[in-house]
């Protein structure tokens, strides 16, 4: 076993909230630390979640960009195969920073 678990930092829309609690509660069963979104609410106010304001997700996307830091890999949960701009974002950023990336659906 290694020194550490496996860090898989969980990305995709928040409007995928029951599938990314699927996603996490396998990862973690399977001895990984998941780090994820926190706050699930939209600006648009659709989704899961309270509406959240502009400034609250331009600072919420700077974190998740931090939370692929500190991951060893990322897991893009994308039903359906939909990824929309916030997570094409983080997945150039987890690409460019050398962090391997899966996707839950082929798209």
């Amino acid at each position: 076993m290694p020194d550490r678990p496996e860090i898989v930092c969980i990305c995709g829309s928040t409007r995928f909230a029951e599938e990314m609690a699927v996603a996490n509660r396998d990862l973690t069963f399977a001895g990984a630390i998941v780090v994820a979104p926190g706050v699930f609410g939209r600006t648009d106010g659709g989704g899961a979640g309270e509406p959240i304001t502009q400034e609250q997700k331009t600072a919420l996307d700077a974190l998740h960009l931090r939370k692929i830091d500190l991951a060893d890999r990322v897991l893009v949960v994308n039903p359906g195969g939909y990824v929309g701009e916030s997570t094409g974002r983080e997945i150039a950023y987890a690409r460019e920073t050398g962090k391997p990336v899966s996707f839950t659906e082929p798209g």
